[in-house]
């Protein structure tokens, strides 16, 4: 479990309002987005920004998500493992900023499918070190599927609802 005290919080609103409490945030992630999808952004070839939708799930402190290897997203975070994910949660739009890191640890790996499974309705299975399971989103590519964690720097959230405000939240790398 990640320590996830920022650092630094800085209020980003112009309108009075208070800085927001990463505690919200820290909800907002783990009820998940409102449109049902996280989005990865990486960098390709040549620094062509390229962005997907990924299945992202909040657990303990840490986002996770899954990738084919042969994907478009996972050949560019073997390149550059730097990232956005960024979601419209219920009540806030956060954009995470981090690395990702391909997670391979046995304990891990059954942890997160377990939540996957109970918690998110995707039947994954541990299969060596990748997920297996009957089925994924078409952009995931074939199983197996890596499963990566963020290295979570910064993160921008912005209000959607009461209580307003914008705030950016850095934490120790």
């Amino acid at each position: 479990m990640a320590d996830r005290t920022p650092a630094e919080v800085t209020n980003l609103d112009r309108y009075g309002d208070a800085a927001l409490e990463w505690s919200r945030a820290e909800e907002a992630l783990a009820a998940g987005p409102v449109s049902g999808s996280f989005f990865l952004g990486t960098t390709g070839p040549g620094g062509r920004p390229h962005a997907a939708g990924v299945g992202a799930v909040w657990l303990d402190g840490d986002l996770y998500f899954v990738s084919g290897p042969g994907t478009r997203k996972s050949r560019n975070l073997a390149a550059n493992p730097a990232c956005t994910v960024s979601a419209n949660l219920p009540g806030i739009d956060l954009v995470i900023e981090g690395e990702a890191r391909r997670v391979t640890d046995p304990a891990t790996l059954e942890r997160v499918a377990a939540h996957y499974r109970d918690d998110a309705g995707w039947p994954a299975e541990v299969d060596g070190d990748a997920f297996t399971a009957p089925y994924s989103a078409p952009s995931a590519g074939p199983p197996p599927w890596h499963l990566y964690t963020v290295a979570i720097h910064t993160v921008f959230g912005i209000a959607g609802a009461e209580p307003n405000g914008a705030t950016r939240w850095r934490f120790p790398r």
